[in-house]
C-alpha cells in the first residue's frame, strides 16, 4: 500500500500526436519509508466504444482498419476487427459515442447504454475508455460510414453473426480488448 503520493516533476518528452510526459514522484510505503520513482505516461485523452447488436438477426456491427501500433508488433497485415470507437475531444462520452458511430458505421443511433468504464492500459497511458452497446436495425443506416475522409480514416463496416464473432476471438482473428470485452458482455448479458 502506498500513500501520500506528490509529483516531483514533469516533463513533456513529445506533443506531436498526444502527450509522452516523464514524471517524477515520491510517496510513502506502507513502512513509512519514502520512494522515488520516474515513469512515463502517454496521454491521449478519453474515450468511448460501442457495440452495435440486433437481438432479431443475432448479429453485431463490428469495423476493420490498419492499426500501425499491431503492425510493428506482429501484425502481419495491420488490419484489426474492432469495435467502433473514438476520442472525446471536448463532449461527454455519449455524443462521442453517437457521433463516431454515424461517422464510422453509417448508423445513426439514439438510445445509447453505457456498460462500464475502464482503463485499458493502466501502465502507461491515462485513457479511461467508455463501454457502451446500442441496438440497430437496417433502417438507421444513413451512409456507407467508413470514418471521416480530414481523419484519414478508411474504415470497413462488418456485419456478423454473434456465434461467429464469438468463433473469431477464439481462433484469434478478433484481438482487440474492447471488442472482446463487449462481445463477452453482451453473450454474458443475454442481449444476444
Amino acid at each position: 500500500m502506498i500513500k501520500d503520493i506528490n509529483i516531483l516533476n514533469t516533463e513533456i518528452l513529445s506533443d506531436n500526436w498526444y502527450t509522452l510526459k516523464k514524471i517524477t514522484y515520491e510517496y510513502l510505503k506502507k513502512d513509512g519509508s519514502k520512494v522515488i520513482q520516474n515513469r512515463e505516461a502517454y496521454d491521449r485523452g478519453n474515450g468511448a466504444t460501442i457495440l452495435l447488436y440486433n437481438q432479431q438477426q443475432q448479429t453485431v456491427i463490428l469495423t476493420r482498419q490498419f492499426r500501425l501500433p499491431t503492425f510493428i508488433n506482429g501484425n502481419e497485415s495491420g488490419m484489426l476487427i474492432e469495435a467502433c470507437a473514438g476520442l472525446l475531444d471536448k463532449d461527454n462520452p455519449e455524443d462521442c459515442i453517437r457521433r463516431e458511430t454515424e461517422e464510422e458505421t453509417g448508423y445513426k443511433i439514439t438510445q445509447v447504454h453505457k456498460v462500464f468504464e475502464a482503463y485499458m492500459s493502466p501502465g502507461s497511458v491515462t485513457e479511461i475508455l467508455y463501454f457502451f452497446v446500442a441496438a440497430y436495425t437496417k433502417d438507421m443506416k444513413v451512409h456507407e460510414g467508413g470514418g471521416l475522409e480530414e481523419e484519414q480514416e478508411h474504415i470497413e463496416v462488418l456485419e456478423l453473426g454473434i456465434a461467429t464473432a464469438m468463433d473469431m476471438v477464439r481462433n484469434g482473428e478478433i484481438k482487440d480488448g474492447k471488442t472482446i470485452m463487449l462481445l463477452q458482455h453482451l453473450k454474458l448479458s443475454g442481449l444476444l
